[in-house]
């Protein structure tokens, strides 16, 4: 059932395109931080600005943003995997060009196919598993050049996409039970009570040291947070205007859009292989996302045929 918002599909997918061109400037920024901040610096930065921004945001606008029980449970498991999810990707920029970090990190679609019919019990079918093999095959085509170029760190992407699948899968089961900007919102000092004691904890983790930000750097600490979560704003806006079937093949546009960043930022264009993986990447994607969407037209249309009444409910 869609709401009474999603019926300006075009605004829903300007908006996603919106996100798909901010996310990788905010990740471009991450990278040339990188030399001066520590990851889990970044990554705590990054919730100070979320919460800067959204908590007004939902106070002003009035939108519920409390949770409690259950559902409380679920936003801090949710805000623990984005704190790795994070974390990882920011990790891996250090080491990986832009878009193959991207790319590599899309393999994301496939694994929530498969934890979908594991865990939630969807049916998925034969069709579908092949592309999501065929898929994988072009991840590793990425994955092989840059594990020959940085060794283990080319697997960090692998990382974020399990992490985000299954963020993905939470955010899917509670999405009806919370307002989706004020859970953003909430988000951010969930994630600030976990990040703030490890960096005050005597650990000798290089990945969690604290230095004042030069003065230097502080537009771009700055436009890393804004550019972040505004990203993710559009994103979590767009689904109020347009179903997430008719927004799903809108993300792979981050890819190329990742490609343009990292060659305009740092010069990295992909290679020869690297390319022929994220092409039978995404059209593996796209394969399985307008799959879904022909099963849903199929479905929709048998239920409404005067053979489905009787045995709607069997």
């Amino acid at each position: 059932m869609t709401t009474p918002h999603q019926d300006r599909p075009l605004l829903g997918i300007s908006l996603m395109l919106g996100f798909c061109v901010l996310i990788p400037y905010s990740d471009a920024l991450a990278k040339l931080l990188g030399p001066h901040l520590s990851v889990g610096q970044l990554v705590t930065l990054r919730f100070i600005f979320q919460g800067l921004i959204l908590i007004p945001l939902v106070i002003l606008t009035r939108r519920p943003w409390r949770a409690s029980g259950r559902t409380l449970a679920l936003i801090m498991a949710r805000t623990v995997l984005q704190i790795l999810g994070i974390g990882l990707m920011f990790t891996s920029l250090i080491y990986l060009p832009l878009a193959d970090a991207v790319a590599i990190a899309f393999v994301m679609p496939f694994i929530m196919l498969l934890l979908g019919h594991w865990f939630l019990g969807e049916e998925v079918g034969s069709r579908r598993l092949i592309a999501c093999a065929v898929g994988f095959v072009g991840t590793l085509l990425v994955v092989q050049p840059a594990f020959r170029d940085v060794g283990w760190p080319a697997l960090l992407p692998l990382g974020v996409a399990v992490d985000f699948a299954l963020f993905m899968l939470i955010t899917r089961k509670i999405s009806g039970q919370t307002d989706p900007i004020g859970m953003q919102a909430l988000s951010a000092p969930l994630a600030l009570v976990v990040l703030i004691p490890l960096h005050l904890l005597p650990l000798d983790w290089p990945g969690l040291s604290w230095v004042t930000p030069q003065p230097a750097i502080w537009g771009m600490v700055v436009a890393m947070g804004v550019v972040g979560t505004l990203g993710h704003l559009l994103m979590t806006w767009s689904l109020r205007y347009a179903p997430a079937a008719t927004l799903a093949p809108m993300q792979y546009l981050e890819i190329p859009a990742a490609t343009f960043v990292g060659w305009l930022i740092f010069a990295d264009l992909p290679g020869p292989l690297a390319s022929l993986g994220i092409a039978i990447t995404m059209a593996s994607g796209l394969y399985i996302i307008l799959r879904e969407q022909a099963i849903l037209r199929h479905s929709a249309t048998r239920s409404k045929s005067p053979e489905a009444g009787p045995r709607a409910a069997e």
